[in-house]
């Protein structure tokens, strides 16, 4: 397929940009800093855009059968986090005016305000309070594509990011804020980058969680 990718210079984007090249996709990354991706492929083209703007994403959107973000913004005490809703208004703007009829991102567990209340201690009280405005921003996008009809989007909602090997794990899903035991406590609290990444890829290939957000982890 040929797919673009927003936030290819990070840690699980350049993961989702390496996995796709191998599956052999022919992959655009959108980036802001082009010297950020050393990578190089023949059916890699590295494009410098503005995430926030919908003319300026247009062109490198046209063609594509799909779009995967792994845009990732950081925490900000003071002003919020506006970045994930931006980010997200722009690229789908971009996509209508060009076509392409298929989005998959990512959030994070916990991104409801409320579902945080079977974590442990260590992530209720010291980690969510933490990165909150992050999560309200991605809990925001996630509520802006539930309002969105004409377009096929997915939310894949990892927990805590690992730089570990990628595995052939299976993945356990969840359709909520995060994937529970029988006993409704989250079965575990961490993930490679790489598994996100293939998790997302093999979305392309399957209609599953088609305009839904699905919690994962590997077992």
């Amino acid at each position: 397929m040929k797919i673009a990718v927003l936030g290819a210079t990070g840690q699980t984007g350049q993961q989702l940009v390496h996995q796709a090249l191998q599956q052999g996709h022919c992959v655009t990354a959108v980036v802001r800093n082009p010297g950020k991706l050393t990578l190089t492929h023949e059916n890699l083209k590295v494009v410098e855009a503005d995430i926030f703007s919908e003319d300026s994403l247009k062109p490198h959107f046209k063609g594509q059968d799909a779009v995967l973000s792994c845009l990732g913004f950081p925490i900000s005490f003071f002003y919020g986090v506006t970045g994930y809703t931006q980010s997200m208004k722009a690229a789908l703007n971009a996509m209508r005016e060009v076509k392409v009829n298929r989005i998959i991102t990512m959030t994070s567990w916990y991104t409801d305000p409320d579902s945080g209340s079977n974590s442990s201690y260590l992530i209720r009280f010291m980690l969510l309070p933490m990165i909150r405005s992050v999560l309200n921003n991605m809990y925001e996008m996630e509520n802006f594509l539930k309002q969105t009809d004409d377009i096929n989007w997915t939310v894949v909602r990892p927990p805590g990011l690992k730089n570990m090997p990628t595995t052939a794990n299976e993945f356990l899903t969840h359709e909520g804020y995060y994937v529970p035991d029988e006993n409704g406590l989250p079965v575990g609290q961490s993930v490679s980058r790489g598994d996100v990444a293939r998790f997302m890829l093999s979305l392309l290939s399957n209609n599953a969680w088609m305009k839904k957000a699905v919690a994962i982890i590997t077992k």
